[in-house]
């Protein structure tokens, strides 16, 4: 078996016909059929079979895909592990929600970091759906935010930061002081950073229980951005606690109260057990839960150039 049937027959597998797997790899369906031909010769198993209803998989092709999975994760690991030990560094990659990336995670790897010179972490913000996945293809290391949206017995989940979301306009506004009604919540103007546009998210559940319509929903780049157009025009903003405590203390903004308007959230981090990961994980998950890790993430901090490596993604909206 070679790493190219492998990953041939994954995204068949994860994907569901050879057509979508040919386009996802950039290769033709001839190129893709032939490495399934050449899997299906060695183990001497059809290892799939086509119906009415898609691809039938044979119980060894199910016990294949699964054993596929764990190959190419560990192909791309024992990589990037060889890599960075030939020149005296090791990295930490990390996927986080937007939410958790922009007000806990400066903080955090601001920390960890500098607990050790040769430690580098790199940062990709994901949905959280997608957690589980990259976990297990080892694409990442680790995963804060809110916990995967299945049960996995592979993973080790640990909660390790309570949060509120609350819901905050100007002192200016008409709805400062009072307890608004449905009718005036729904007919503010709400500005909402990138975790509002997540449909199953805690802010995205919000909106949907108080009616805001999407006509008076806003969507901004950041929270801090999201946040900055509420001082400048006005509006409501559902936001993290206390990434606007300051703001609060100082009068700047004004926490509106009523039903709905405040939820109780909390991070989890997600990895594999511990036999299967590196020790620099394992140190993350025993740090996180630290008093002095749960301040820096609630006060948070920059974070130096020469241990933060950002990955970059374009997000479309329409």
């Amino acid at each position: 078996m070679t790493p190219a049937q492998l990953r041939a027959f994954s995204a068949v597998v994860r994907l569901g016909s050879v057509r979508a797997a040919a386009e996802e790899l950039g290769m033709s369906d001839a190129g893709i059929s032939m490495h399934v031909a050449q899997l299906r010769k060695e183990l001497d198993d059809p290892l799939f079979t086509r119906s009415a209803a898609g691809l039938a998989f044979t119980p060894g092709g199910l016990r294949l895909a699964s054993r596929a999975v764990e190959i190419l994760g560990l192909q791309q690991q024992t990589a990037i592990e060889v890599t960075e030990a030939a020149h005296g560094r090791r990295l930490l990659r990390i996927a986080a929600s937007s939410a958790f990336a922009e007000h806990a995670a400066p903080g955090l790897i601001e920390l960890f970091s500098s607990r050790a010179d040769d430690l580098s972490v790199e940062l990709s913000v994901h949905p959280a759906a997608r957690f589980a996945d990259l976990i297990a293809t080892r694409a990442i290391d680790i995963a804060l935010g809110p916990p995967p949206e299945r049960d996995d017995p592979t993973l080790a989940v640990r909660a390790f930061l309570k949060y509120q979301i609350v819901t905050v306009t100007t002192r200016d506004s008409p709805l400062a002081g009072r307890s608004p009604s449905p009718v005036q919540l729904r007919e503010q103007p709400w500005t909402l950073g990138p975790s509002g546009g997540s449909v199953d998210g805690e802010i995205a559940t919000m909106l949907r229980h108080l009616a805001i319509p999407e006509a008076r929903q806003r969507i901004f780049q950041s929270d801090a951005a999201a946040l900055e157009e509420v001082h400048r025009v006005g509006g409501v903003m559902p936001t993290i606690g206390f990434a606007v405590a300051a703001d609060l203390t100082s009068g700047r903004l004004v926490q509106l109260k009523g039903p709905g308007l405040q939820i109780a959230g909390e991070w989890f981090a997600s990895t594999l057990p511990a036999a299967a990961r590196q020790p620099a994980v394992s140190e993350l998950v025993r740090f996180i839960t630290t008093p002095r890790c749960t301040q820096a993430m609630i006060r948070g901090t920059g974070v130096g150039v020469t241990r933060f490596r950002p990955k970059v993604h374009v997000t479309l909206w329409s």
